[in-house]
């Protein structure tokens, strides 16, 4: 049978020319028993726009007929961008898209635009002249009543226009009121979108409602279907005789868990002992999911779909139901319970010497938090030691090993930003009533490195087995970005130097350092952290840049992600024996699938949990308008200069308030410059300013500079 690609490497052949059907069918030799199965897939490929058919009824790929296929970024102005889907088109930049050339074309729909010629010294303009994919299938959004019908305010203010509501297609919605809406008709021409309400969730002002709009705006599963519920319930929440069939058995060993306060899926525990020779023999153990959510049951499935679990500041959506990730899955204190582990013989020079992969059974001693660890290591405190004592002298023995890690991990090269996050502290009605900055502590650290080390263990094990799995990938940084990004270290006299086509992570790493302490350290490091790839899922290992491994994969929070729980199937898949043609070829199939959409979904949840902290953000600053603050210049821009005050809220001081002169905006030195004596606002300045709006609608806060 003819795949997807073939057809699509075919027509990509610098020799092709558009062909009839018959014509493809001969080049492809597709035989008589294939043409109805392959007509179907010249019919679905049409349809999503990957090919196209010219008016001669001969096929093409979009690009022979001067139409490139790309996503559609709207603006609320009503213009919009569209980003080239190939790599070559999408180095050449994004095409501007006016209004009347938009076509009914909506915020995210994967389009195909014809270009215009180019005016000089303008960037590259086109017009939609189909749109392929539609994205915007249910729209969040507040209802505005009128006599007869109604309109549908997108809480998403790139969509443009707002959607007209027929009156008998309300379902009851009330003025004000927040409301999932589902589109009927797709706009054309000067015609609004037309749509049905099919969820209401509220008052804005209701508890809970902001987050709840957020979510449904990403479309994000927020109950499990009745049928996985019942699946899981069906799951035994105590551990039977023949659960523990070829298992190691380390329950005798003493194991903690040491996470956040206030977790509930607790899916790593750790052992440490020191031999005679001085070797470490480190144990990390990962809750067993996989013997739980058996492949291809419905629980598999739900879990693949959602791929992730979300944090919000006040709910988690978990990847898979309570039963697993907060009952017999969690590794409690306490109780026996099935784990995969990776014991591992490491020496005075952070290196793995052996290591051993396996299921086992295991008991937690204690589950130890962040807080009391850092207190028990950095502080005197009687108290936590006589409570703790008996796992004192462990907890001393991780923070050494994890010294001798981490120095291994950054002599090698790895990059090691260590960017201080916001931690929004709701009250019981869900308002804010901090923002804390939280950085990353000795006990964190000690658990990063240890989660670090098993998987790259794992990732290499699997690799020379030859085990297909989803592996954890960091690609080089483009050549692209590569040079825009010294165009803006020159100014601090410093570059990013390359070997020929070959980026060292080592590199990266001597700069992070080499700025450290600078008052543009956190600015700088945001940049070079932009500079690079996006980390993602393969179903090849490939390395990982950021952290200089050659291998590297997921294997530590089954309960949340799911290439861990498939990296965990494969090593079970080892001990069944060598796989079968076929049987490696499917696992690929599916590693390559799972890879795919964790991806994706992965992106979805941090665009998600990102929006929701910089509504509360918003939220929180809106009774501090007026106040006077001190702030970093934390990005420049072409409209002004971003500022970020110490607990972390971020907004923008537009140049138009700047009104002592004229500024310019200097891109190569990342500044705003004063026409008429020099003054500069530089990336990393100190500067003190009033917040003048907080907007909650657009989640943004305008601040202006204070003399």
């Amino acid at each position: 049978m003819i795949e997807k690609q073939e057809l699509l490497n075919r027509m990509n052949e610098e020799k092709y020319r558009p062909m009839t059907i018959d014509e493809l069918l001969a080049s492809l030799h597709v035989s008589d028993d294939q043409v109805f199965s392959f007509l179907e897939l010249l019919r679905k490929s049409e349809l999503s726009g990957e090919i196209i058919i010219t008016k001669k009824k001969r096929y093409a790929l979009p690009k022979h007929v001067g139409l490139i296929r790309g996503t559609l970024q709207g603006n609320a102005r009503g213009f919009g961008f569209v980003i080239p889907e190939e790599a070559e088109e999408k180095e050449k930049g994004d095409f501007f898209i006016s209004p009347d050339n938009l076509h009914g074309a909506m915020d995210k729909d994967q389009v195909l635009v014809r270009p215009f010629p180019a005016g000089k010294g303008k960037g590259r303009e086109g017009t939609v002249e189909r749109v392929v994919v539609r994205e915007n299938k249910t729209i969040v959004g507040t209802y505005q009543e009128s006599k007869n019908f109604g309109f549908l305010v997108p809480d998403n203010l790139a969509l443009g226009k707002d959607i007209y509501i027929h009156g008998k297609k309300t379902k009851g919605a009330l003025q004000g009121q927040k409301v999932v809406g589902e589109i009927i008709k797709w706009p054309e021409g000067d015609r609004a979108a037309e749509g049905r309400i099919v969820e209401i969730l509220g008052y804005p002002s209701d508890v809970g409602v902001d987050m709840l709009s957020i979510i449904k705006s990403f479309e994000l599963p927020l109950d499990f279907p009745q049928n996985v519920l019942e699946e899981a319930k069906k799951i035994p929440q105590t551990l039977e005789d023949e659960d523990l069939s070829g298992r190691k058995d380390l329950r005798s060993l003493n194991t903690i868990t040491i996470d956040g306060a206030d977790a509930r899926d607790l899916d790593d525990a750790v052992t440490l002992t020191r031999d005679a020779k001085g070797l470490y023999h480190l144990g990390v153990h990962i809750a067993d999911v996989s013997h739980y959510v058996e492949r291809g049951s419905l629980l598999d499935k739900e879990a693949l779909k959602r791929a992730t679990s979300v944090y919000f500041p006040d709910r988690v959506i978990p990847m898979l139901p309570v039963e697993l990730s907060n009952g017999i899955c969690s590794l409690n204190a306490g109780v026996d319970r099935l784990a995969m582990s990776c014991e591992m013989v490491i020496d005075q020079e952070g290196k793995v010497q052996s290591h051993d992969i396996h299921p086992s059974i295991i008991h937690v001693n204690e589950r130890m938090t962040y807080g009391d660890v850092t207190v028990l290591l950095e502080e005197e405190n009687k108290e936590l030691s006589d409570r703790y004592g008996s796992v004192l002298p462990l907890l001393q023995d991780l923070a050494t090993l994890r010294d001798i890690l981490k120095t291994r991990r950054l002599n090698r090269g790895a990059i090691d930003f260590d960017f201080p996050e916001i931690k929004v502290v709701l009250n019981d009605k869900g308002e804010v009533t901090e923002l804390k900055k939280r950085s990353r502590t000795v006990s964190e650290s000690i658990i990063e490195e240890c989660m670090l080390v098993a998987n790259e263990t794992v990732a290499e094990h699997l690799y020379w087995l030859e085990m297909p799995t989803v592996y954890r990938v960091h690609e080089d940084p483009s050549m692209e970005k590569l040079e825009k990004l010294n165009v803006t270290l020159k100014r601090y006299g410093l570059s990013v130097e390359k070997t020929g086509d070959v980026i060292e992570p080592r590199i990266y790493a001597a700069l992070t350092q080499k700025i450290k302490g600078e008052p543009y350290e956190e600015e700088l490091s945001i940049m070079l952290l932009r500079s690079m790839m996006h980390a993602r899922y393969l179903p090849q290992s490939v390395g990982h840049f950021g952290l200089a491994a050659s291998y590297y994969c997921h294997f530590t929070s089954p309960i949340r992600r799911y290439p861990d729980l498939f990296v965990h199937r494969s090593l079970k898949r080892i001990a069944q024996g060598v796989l079968k043609n076929k049987e490696e070829e499917r696992w690929y199939q599916e590693a390559e699938r799972a890879s795919a959409i964790s991806s994706d979904q992965e992106l979805v949840a941090e665009q998600a949990e990102r929006e929701a902290v910089n509504l509360k953000v918003v939220e929180y600053m809106v009774s501090q308008v007026g106040e006077v603050f001190e702030a970093t210049i934390s990005g420049v821009i072409a409209s002004g200069f971003f500022v970020r005050l110490d607990n972390l809220a971020e907004g923008l001081v537009k140049v138009a308030t700047l009104r002592d002169q004229y500024y310019n905006y200097d891109e190569t030195s990342m500044a705003m410059v004063g026409e008429r004596t020099g003054k500069t606002y530089r990336l990393g300045d100190k500067v003190t300013v009033q917040l003048v709006k907080a907007n909650e609608e657009l989640r943004q806060l305008d601040f202006e500079i204070v003399k």
